[in-house]
């Protein structure tokens, strides 16, 4: 919830006027108890009679058990809402909410990366993707954590312009806004689950060996499994050989290196395994559609 307001308070500081203004509802009026245990001021409840006047977007902010703690009249309230034609908006398993409520149907959505399968299963008539936010027409939803930042910022920047928005960043001290094209890091665990331990640890020493990669067939001597055996597995739960998944787990790493510091693409290339930077790039361009040197001028940060 502060990842959401306080982009539009500083933004407020920012611009120099009171552009945005903001108010908490809760069901009853009663203080919210949050997860942290942390008392949250209801300046309203659902049922005040101008709890609507001069909204613009209602932003339904959820943690922990929401289906335990989604109640009918929240529901009803939410289709008034939507009805009136105000725009909706929902942080991590505030998606959960609109989407109960029906009103997510036909939209693309985000929500916290625990929740994205349970989500796709509930309501199969919304499109339930791993972005860090999905702005789709009136329907803004996001993940959790830092997530909401990165959300209003975008909206700052549409609204107010990309100098107040990337004022607004430089009081928070954030390096780089995400957009809607980047995707939330699921852990690889929550991914596979209990299926294949081996496959686990395989993955998981990848992700510590990018700078010097090791082989297959030390890899396979690792987890205990000849180097045929690593591949069956790697086929059967990931679609693909051990090299490729490697070598994306490389490209992604690359990728955040790019977007998020200034090293040059052969620092970038050495870190992440590649021999050239010739080489690194013709991988980058086959699985990202680009040149690395190219996304890095699209994205405003240059080497």
């Amino acid at each position: 919830m502060s990842s959401a307001v306080e982009p539009l308070r500083m933004a407020n500081r920012t611009s120099g006027r009171e552009f945005y203004n903001w108010r908490t509802i809760g069901e009853s009026g009663e203080d919210v108890v949050a997860s942290d245990g942390l008392s949250v001021n209801a300046e309203y409840s659902i049922n005040d009679p101008d709890v609507m006047s001069d909204l613009d977007i209602v932003i339904v902010c959820s943690g922990r058990r929401v289906e335990q703690n989604t109640t009918e009249p929240v529901l009803r309230w939410l289709r008034d809402v939507s009805r009136r034609g105000i725009s909706l908006g929902a942080i991590c398993t505030g998606t959960h909410i609109l989407a109960e409520a029906g009103l997510l149907d036909g939209y693309r959505c985000t929500v916290h990366w625990e929740n994205i399968s349970s989500v796709a299963d509930s309501f199969p008539r919304i499109s339930v993707g791993r972005s860090v936010f999905t702005i789709d027409r009136d329907r803004l939803t996001c993940s959790g954590g830092t997530a909401p930042v990165d959300m209003m910022l975008h909206l700052v920047r549409r609204q107010l312009g990309v100098d107040i928005s990337a004022g607004v960043a430089e009081q928070f001290v954030y390096e780089r806004i995400r957009q809607s094209s980047d995707r939330q890091r699921v852990p690889f665990k929550h991914t596979i689950g209990n299926q294949s331990e081996k496959l686990v640890i395989a993955v998981e020493l990848m992700e510590a060996n990018i700078r010097e990669p090791i082989t297959q067939l030390e890899l396979a001597a690792y987890v205990g499994l000849s180097r045929r055996q690593l591949q069956r597995l790697f086929k059967r739960y990931l679609a693909c050989t051990p090299s490729r998944q490697y070598l994306q787990i490389r490209l992604h790493r690359a990728r955040e290196l790019l977007h998020q510091t200034r090293l040059s693409l052969v620092e970038i290339a050495s870190l992440t395994g590649f021999v050239s930077s010739s080489h690194f790039s013709k991988c980058y361009k086959e699985l990202y559609g680009c040149s690395p040197s190219a996304e890095r001028s699209a994205s405003g940060n240059p080497a």
